[in-house]
């Protein structure tokens, strides 16, 4: 198929893998990056847009549109496949000349934050569309999707391997991802804990000071090699969930056990079916299980890496790359 890709295509970003991995699996692909328009440069005239008017600016939409429209009379679509595009315009992208038309969204649709208005009230023009969450199946069908298809997160071999530690430090126990308020808590109370045996990084962390009274390494988000070296550097890897997406699994859920990784995660029904507890990976319900296990990990480092290289395998010898969720896309059409 020749797919006229739409989404954000910076370094390490999961539309790009994906992007990827519909040529992997031998389409021809055409990117539109959307990156100005959905991730502005903090403070530019874009940024500072948003940030008062509450909607993206429109110049770099018109941009983006105008380069969607262009690409589609030049490459004649088999498909227009659009990543996270709430913030387009959806008359024109619904407009663009392709005889499949897909929307992808990789967070929770039922929560406000990741729509639009505009988006809501086109959502059931689109031919497909795919959520990574199980939940969001019915909700879509009853907001009047024509077609639902429900696909996993997946991993990227590109960046998401096992890789040489970059640094002589080995942590206890680590976290990559975004500060938030369900999990500020945890990783404070973890850094009162374990001090400088905790690496945290991700957007946010910075500005939270007990961490750094703490003595935990903390730093900025990281992506690609950095991120599986950072992935090398833990003994436990946390896997934790974003509760406003209602989330049973995470594209970490993926990256972490492909990565290499010892995954320590919350208890979902998802993470049993992926990784069998105890042998290839470990999941707690609550703070008092999960000192429990770092504590474990601490006494038993070589059995945290056997149940890691256990987990690597299971994640790694199944279809969870980005091309295998591509295949499932177009098998659904």
């Amino acid at each position: 198929m020749k797919i006229l890709y739409v989404g954000d295509d910076w370094i390490g970003s999961n539309a790009r893998s994906l992007a990827d991995g519909f040529r992997q699996a031998g389409h021809d692909v055409v990117v539109i990056d959307t990156t100005a328009v959905t991730l502005p440069t903090r403070f530019s005239p874009s940024w500072l847009y948003a940030k008062t008017k509450q909607r993206r600016a429109p110049w770099p939409r018109e941009q983006v549109h105008h380069q969607i429209e262009d690409a589609a009379r030049a490459f004649k679509p088999d498909m227009l496949f659009t990543y996270k595009g709430v913030h387009l315009d959806q008359e024109r992208l619904l407009g663009v000349p392709a005889p499949v038309r897909v929307h992808y969204s990789p967070d929770d649709v039922g929560n406000p934050y990741n729509t639009t208005p505009e988006y809501l009230a086109h959502e059931a023009q689109w031919d497909l569309v795919v959520t990574t969450k199980r939940h969001n199946v019915p909700e879509l069908t009853a907001r009047g999707a024509r077609r639902v298809k429900f696909v996993r997160s997946a991993y990227d071999p590109a960046w998401h391997r096992p890789c040489a530690k970059r640094g002589a430090q080995q942590y206890l126990v680590g976290f990559i991802g975004a500060r938030r308020p369900d999990r500020a808590g945890l990783i404070t109370r973890l850094a009162k804990e374990h001090g400088d045996k905790l690496l945290v990084h991700g957007p946010g962390w910075r500005r939270i000071p007990a961490l750094q009274a703490g003595h935990a390494t903390v730093g900025g988000a990281i992506y690609g090699d950095r991120f599986a070296a950072a992935v090398a550097s833990v003994t436990a890897n946390l896997v934790l969930l974003n509760s406003d997406n209602r989330d049973t699994h995470t594209c970490r859920t993926f990256e972490i056990p492909a990565t290499g990784g010892l995954f320590v995660g919350e208890r979902t029904d998802e993470h049993a079916e992926l990784l069998t507890e105890g042998s290839e990976c470990l999941l707690f319900s609550d703070e008092e299980e999960l000192r429990d296990i770092l504590q474990h990990c601490a006494r038993h480092p070589d059995r945290a890496e056997q149940i890691a290289a256990a987990g690597h395998r299971r994640i790694t010898t199944e279809a969870h790359r980005y091309v295998d969720r591509a295949r499932e896309m177009v098998d659904e059409l």
